[in-house]
């Protein structure tokens, strides 16, 4: 062999190599880097390779089991496994229900490592969840450990970082790897003050908010978001969403963002969805319009400093939180948008940049309160995009026998039903589409191709009762077993009133309005239509589902039902969502809304999926773990399909 055709070898096995080191690395345009795929939110993916002619042909390519249940009997009761894997540098990482950080091989299933932040159980959380973690790759680590840090939060208020290649906790960050979350918020139960989103990470900084048990007191923690060092875990900065509310007796608490943070990298903004002032529904202490409660607000990442600020909700009485993820995305006419989707069914498109809206927001009359002390906000802000019914007249109860609509209907009669912004009455009030409704932590997905938004929207009204506190033994004993079971009943103490709050249910269990009582809606937000609207899932699962058919009681069947969860769409032009109480993971034409395939799950699906490709393949996956408030089948399952 000649020394040309030796070396001209050299180059030709190198590109070799380099071609096999590509092909086991994810496509950036194919990966999942974030919990919302993008910082912004979109849930989009540019994989194509399972599309419309050949998702009914998907099958499972592997399952993993975490081993979260079982320890604690008490809290597995209202557990729920609502995350969102990630995929980077090559790993899937995902978090338990109690906080396992873990690391996955993407083609295998096969467990990488696992870390456990050892909480301590015997805690009552108000919460039993974690959606999902953060990366973070250090541009100044070069090749050292935790160049790549993955960031946790947990039910009992810490900040974890962990190195991306091992799971080991990086001793620089905080105090061995972690940072206390309960400085400086007056903390009262640390059960009730907790982190159960993904933190979001600009630059070098790692912003969290916190979930707060919001409705047993005035005084409860305060909902301040935090801006940390990503490599050091320095407070870098803190922002208090109602700063006015020190200056009320007794002292409010909460507007906390509990739900993800959407990060604008190039401009260094990140957008912070807010919940209400504490509590939800009783406003006598905070009197206002209690901003920047019930907001989105967009702070400078670096500094915390604030730049705009759009409150959906003014003097928060219904818990209407927004729950979901802000959209970040391309408006018509390329100017940066936000799209912010919330529990009344409304969808609020302003300019990034400026909080303006793009699509008109009018400030419409709201009906006054009925309560003595309670200033009920004269108006409340209307978009011209809604997703659903905005409220439930009595003639328009619906039940599967006379006897259920007779009942609704008389239930609804005796109660104040004015629309979505009813205050709370002493005399009970029906709160619809409910404050699980509308769309909840689920959030959105974004086409930028069809420029459709997709949502999973909740349709199921509440029956919320102001009770005075000398009355609320007696509350307890009464209705039924069955309905002392769905019912909350929260102190609120600190005010005149406790609080009782169910679902508005018939005798036979069905709710109270018209199905469908979930839905998938997908919007086109460059004309605010809906372009299609269909039923998600369905109330009942399994074995009951196929007893039903066979006893020909079709009407319940494909009614649509509550979900916890939200959507995904890809370049294959399909919507993929679970999240609904049938533990179906199902495949939907993103042009149509037709179901194309679904999947039942080993347990419920109350998590958002994401799909990546590795090695030439695309991949879906789902954690299955079900959720225990709203009683789907309980597990602890990641599953992962793809195309044979």
């Amino acid at each position: 062999m000649s020394r040309r055709s030796r070396l001209s070898r050299g180059p030709a096995l190198a590109g070799i190599l380099l071609a096999s080191l590509a092909s086991a690395q994810p496509d950036p345009d194919s990966a999942w880097p974030h919990y919302g795929n993008d910082p912004g939110g979109a849930r989009y993916s540019a994989a194509a390779q399972i599309d419309r002619t050949n998702v009914d042909r998907l099958q499972v390519a592997w399952t993993f089991r975490t081993g979260a249940l079982g320890q604690s009997p008490a809290l597995d009761r209202k557990a729920a496994f609502e995350a969102t894997p990630i995929l980077v540098e090559g790993k899937l990482f995902l978090s338990t229900p109690y906080n396992h950080a873990i690391a996955l091989d993407p083609r295998t299933g096969a467990k990488l490592w696992e870390y456990d932040a050892a909480l301590d159980r015997s805690h009552g959380y108000s919460e039993v969840t974690s959606r999902g973690v953060s990366a973070w790759r250090d541009p100044a680590a070069g090749a050292g450990p935790c160049r790549t840090r993955i960031f946790m939060g947990t039910l009992d208020a810490r900040l974890i970082a962990l190195d991306a290649d091992n799971g080991a906790p990086c001793a620089g960050f905080g105090a061995g790897g972690q940072v206390d979350l309960t400085r400086g918020v007056d903390l009262r139960d640390l059960g009730n003050y907790q982190m159960t989103s993904a933190p979001a990470v600009s630059g070098d900084v790692v912003v969290v908010g916190s979930s707060i048990g919001d409705n047993r007191a005035v005084d409860v923690e305060r909902g301040i978001v935090r801006g940390f060092d990503a490599r050091s875990g320095a407070l870098r900065w803190t922002w208090d969403p109602i700063p006015w509310a020190s200056r009320t007796t007794p002292r409010t608490g909460a507007g906390n963002a509990w739900s993800t943070l959407s990060v604008d990298a190039e401009r260094g903004l990140v957008f912070v969805p807010t919940g209400s002032a504490s509590p939800d529904y009783w406003g006598g202490t905070r009197k206002g319009d209690n901003r920047w409660a019930n907001s989105v607000v967009a702070l400078r990442a670096d500094t915390g400093l604030m730049v705009w600020g759009f409150q959906v909700v003014h003097h928060d009485l219904w818990d209407y939180d927004v729950a979901s993820q802000p959209t970040l995305f391309a408006w018509r006419d390329g100017t940066p948008a936000i799209a912010i989707t919330t529990k009344m069914g409304r969808v609020f498109v302003l300019d990034r940049t400026t909080g303006a809206p793009l699509v008109a927001v009018e400030e419409r009359p709201a009906p006054p309160s009925d309560v003595p002390g309670e200033e009920a906000w004269p108006t409340q802000p209307s978009s011209g995009i809604s997703l659903g019914p905005e409220g439930l007249r009595a003639e328009e109860a619906w039940g599967a026998t006379d006897k259920d609509r007779a009942w609704c209907r008389d239930k609804i009669a005796a109660a104040r039903s004015e629309g979505i912004f009813t205050p709370p009455s002493v005399r009970g009030t029906v709160v619809f589409p409910g404050y699980a409704g509308g769309v909840n932590w689920g959030s959105a997905a974004y086409d930028p191709t069809r420029h459709l938004l997709f949502v999973n929207t909740n349709r199921l009204p509440m029956l919320v009762r102001l009770i005075p506190h000398e009355r609320l033994a007696l509350e307890a004993t009464q209705g039924t077993p069955e309905e002392r079971l769905r019912a909350e009943l929260a102190l609120q103490a600190g005010t005149p009133y406790a609080m009782r709050r169910a679902p508005l249910l018939s005798p036979s269990g069905t709710p109270c309005n018209p199905p469908p009582w979930g839905t998938l809606v997908a919007v086109d937000l460059f004309s605010g239509r809906k372009v299609w609207d269909v039923p998600l899932g369905s109330v009942i699962s399994g074995d009951l589902k196929r007893l039903m058919v066979r006893l020909f009681r079709p009407p319940l069947l494909d009614a649509g039902s509550p979900s916890f969860g939200g959507p995904i769409a890809t370049a294959g032009g399909l919507v993929f969502t679970a999240a609904s109480m049938d533990n179906y993971l199902r495949a939907f034409d993103s042009d149509t809304g037709r179901e194309l395939w679904k999947f039942e799950l080993p347990a419920g699906g109350q998590a958002t999926p994401m799909t990546y490709r590795v090695d030439g393949r695309q991949y879906l996956v789902i954690a299955a773990g079900g959720h225990g408030k709203l009683g789907t089948k309980l597990g602890d399952y990641v599953v992962a399909f793809t195309l044979p």
